[in-house]
């Protein structure tokens, strides 16, 4: 104890300054390394980045193993540079993503109120669109991206960019279209791709329904809210019926106004806080709901 007490005096006489704006550097540099990688993939890259330097470590400091601490010391520069290649696409999302802090107000606790607006405006053109396109029994599939980036989802499509209103939606799900299969992915209040290939569900939710009316759009809109947090909406071609999925469940049989109640409670409410409540709500919707099918 003596020793330890003696080595913090030891470090505490020769603070500076300097000492402190070094340390507060070495913090802000990874504070913004680990922003940029908040809900991309690379955050979970990054987990076991650190669990493989934590074991290296412990083995080299731990146990005498000349060859292996070789290896260790000769491959670490170039695990260093290569760093910023892996987690390239990562670094520019949230630069551009830093770029768009002006959105935020002062306090960064609300959005600014045109991006408000704009994301009322995709709700209804959305919600306006799946009603007709329910009506008309045309099936469709709109994927809509909320923190975690669909690239790997889109790049399979059709790139568009273009502004999201129920004529456009209507136009690319049109039967023997040649966007009409797949999703169509919406970013930041555009359509970002259509025709996008999403991975299928293998939980098994789909085979226990009472209807065998499910099926590649929904697989396709459960396996998307497995491996990702956005919002499926799916219409069934066969029967015309409105679904949402999240977060691995789906929510069936939704007229327009509760597709819009449901999109903008998902949508808008960013905290996991104000969440929890409503994911309970829409399970506990979609249990009862479940339990009267099969009464």
């Amino acid at each position: 104890m003596s020793e330890l007490i003696s080595n913090l005096l030891f470090v505490w006489q020769r603070f500076t300054w300097a000492s402190l704006l070094d340390i507060l550097l070495v913090a802000a540099f990874f504070a913004i390394f680990l922003y940029l990688l908040r809900d991309t993939e690379g955050q979970t890259l990054m987990r076991g980045v650190l669990v493989v330097v934590i074991v290296i470590t412990l083995l080299t400091s731990m146990v005498n193993l000349p060859a292996f601490s070789w290896l260790v010391a000769t491959l670490t520069p170039v695990l260093i540079l290569s760093i910023p290649v892996i987690f390239a696409p990562e670094i520019r999302r949230g630069l551009g993503r830093m770029g768009k802090l002006g959105d935020l107000n002062i306090f960064g606790r609300k959005r600014s109120q045109r991006a408000t607006e704009q994301l009322e405006k995709t709700i209804k053109a959305i919600a306006d669109a799946t009603v007709q396109l329910s009506e008309r029994k045309h099936g469709a599939l709109i994927v809509v991206r909320r923190r975690q980036y669909l690239d790997q989802y889109y790049k399979n499509g059709v790139m568009l960019d273009a502004e999201v209103t129920p004529q456009m939606l209507l136009q690319i799900f049109y039967p023997n279209t040649p966007l009409h299969d797949g999703a169509v992915i919406i970013e930041d209040n555009r359509i970002k791709a259509a025709s996008c290939v999403m991975p299928l569900s293998s939980s098994g939710v789909l085979y226990v329904s009472v209807e065998r009316s499910l099926g590649l759009r929904h697989r396709a809109a459960l396996g998307i809210s497995e491996v990702s947090d956005a919002i499926a909406v799916v219409v069934s071609e066969e029967t015309g019926t409105i679904s949402i999925a999240q977060q691995g469940r789906l929510i069936r049989r939704l007229d327009g106004e509760r597709l819009r109640n449901s999109l903008h409670a998902f949508l808008t409410l960013q905290t996991k806080e104000i969440e929890a409540p409503i994911e309970r709500g829409f399970l506990n919707y979609f249990r009862k709901a479940k339990s009267k099918e099969e009464d």
